[in-house]
């Protein structure tokens, strides 16, 4: 693509240089700048791609674009703008020919719920309209059975612009994304033009990131302001959680400058769940939208999976899907990986495998099961490293007023003392209805050895991740996996 068609889609460029250079390429990275290569400088959280533009120079990358004003000694093609972060999303939809006007997009937002009401929705518009791409934590599904690793829950501008544009070329007719707080903060959804945006829910997380809840909150409604701000013929609805108090804030902050769809258990939601029953199978509930009333069946379990799914209907119907439908279509939505993710079926106990990694989300899972009327249920879950640490002691409380007995495990250590992480998860708790193995697989096995007939296991914290980052090395761990293989071992003890 020429330079020149580049330039006309980013507002507010200072050009210099000679502008018809033939660009193959969006770069971030320096080290894969060259010929052909537009080369941005980005602000990072831990280094300043300004830095790096020397040694973009010097690779021959064909233009740069920088927030700094061309030296004067430069001779080459320059491109300053206040804010690269958004010029380069905006370079990256023209790029790749703007694929998310050609497609229904969904973005879904929110501490907890991201990863389960994408596939949920994903799976309604597969029903409904056709093959529809997903873009989120497990995986990214780009169509035509392809699938790519995830590296991020939402990533970068110009590869989230290509898997967009890989999905259209792969004749999907939609995309169903999950938009993180860091996404938004760094503009890495700009320029895409969503349908619909789905808020989940607001409860303590990545303060090691954002620093307060406040700020928390105002990075998440980043995706509100952006579906005012984002033009184009589409007119996109905002679908809110206002059981949850920053739903509720949202909503009376957008009110007349979005069209907004609310959902929850609450008498005055637009989409309201009641009458819901949880069992080992699977949760029914009464749905009340729009009039009318709808008998929902869904294999997933708990109340939190209700507010998952409901708010994956409104937006399906937001999206102009039947309805009718989508509740039918519900009772088949597959299993989410590592999302209460049910591992010993055929055992006279259970094993729950789920992401639950923050306060709020290991409390719901907990009461979850709770409902489920087991003799006991046995946890085990520790907390990341290198991560808000005010949680682990609040988890360590939660952990032990929901389970009958808990084992305190490694989860990803990073760079920290697997045993300091562990001392600050005791602090907060008081009893003797716990112990403590570093060592995650033996902490599992540990687990499944306690279990009896009626018990439940849960394994709680990573969910879907396939390795453990231990002081910068990533080793293959599964819990998935390595329930499986702790089970296949397992015998049904003699009776005394």
């Amino acid at each position: 693509m020429k330079l020149t068609a580049l330039l006309d889609n980013i507002p507010r460029v200072r050009p210099f240089g000679p502008l018809e250079a033939d660009i193959r390429a969006l770069s971030a990275d320096s080290r894969t700048a060259g010929p052909g290569v537009l080369f941005a400088a980005i602000r990072g959280e831990h280094a300043d791609g300004h830095r790096f533009i020397p040694d973009a120079i010097r690779s021959g990358a064909s233009a740069i674009l920088a927030e700094q004003d061309v030296p004067e000694d430069f001779r080459g093609t320059w491109l300053t703008v206040k804010d690269t972060k958004a010029a380069l999303a905006e370079a990256a939809d023209a790029f790749y020919r703007k694929p998310s006007d050609r497609m229904l997009v969904a973005g879904v937002t929110g501490t907890n719920g991201k990863t389960t009401t994408s596939f949920i929705l994903q799976h309604l518009i597969n029903e409904a309209k056709g093959d529809c791409g997903l873009i989120g934590t497990v995986k990214y599904l780009t169509g035509g059975g392809q699938e790519e690793p995830a590296s991020h829950t939402t990533p970068d501008s110009i590869t989230l612009q290509r898997l967009l544009r890989t999905m259209t070329e792969n004749s999907c007719v939609a995309a169903s994304m999950e938009v993180s707080s860091h996404a938004l903060q760094q503009r890495r959804t700009h320029s895409i033009r969503f349908d619909a945006a789905i808020f989940t829910n607001l409860t303590q997380d990545h303060l090691d990131y954002h620093g307060t809840m406040e700020d928390y909150y105002q990075a998440k409604a980043l995706i509100a302001s952006q579906l005012v701000e984002q033009g184009g013929p589409k007119k996109p609805a905002l679908i809110l959680n206002t059981d949850d108090t920053a739903g509720r804030r949202l909503a009376r902050e957008y009110e007349g400058k979005l069209k907004i769809v609310t959902f929850g258990a609450n008498v005055h939601a637009d989409f309201r769940a009641a009458q819901i029953t949880t069992t080992m199978k699977g949760t029914t509930f009464t749905l009340e939208a729009r009039g009318r009333s709808f008998m929902v069946r869904t294999p997933f379990i708990g109340r939190f999976n209700v507010y998952n799914a409901v708010g994956a209907l409104a937006a399906a119907w937001a999206m102009d899907l039947n309805l009718r439908q989508s509740v039918n279509a519900l009772a088949q939505a597959p299993q989410v990986p590592g999302r209460m993710q049910s591992v010993a079926e055929n055992k006279p106990f259970r094993v729950f495998v789920d992401y639950a990694h923050t306060p709020d989300a290991l409390e719901n899972a907990l009461r979850t099961l709770k409902d489920l009327g087991p003799r006991r249920i046995i946890t085990v879950f520790g907390c990341g490293g290198d991560r808000d640490r005010s949680k682990r002691p609040q988890m360590g409380a939660i952990s032990e007023d929901g389970s009958s007995y808990t084992i305190l495990t490694s989860d990803n250590p990073r760079s920290e003392d697997p045993e300091a992480i562990l001392t600050d998860i005791r602090s907060g708790m008081r009893g003797a209805t716990h112990e403590t193995i570093a060592d995650r697989r033996h902490a599992i096995e540990r687990a499944i050895s306690l279990a009896g007939g009626g018990d439940i296991v849960l394994i709680a914290g990573k969910g879907h991740e396939t390795g453990q980052t231990v002081k910068g090395v990533v080793t293959p761990f599964d819990d998935v996996q390595v329930v499986r293989t702790v089970l296949r071992g397992w015998t049904l003890p003699e009776r005394s």
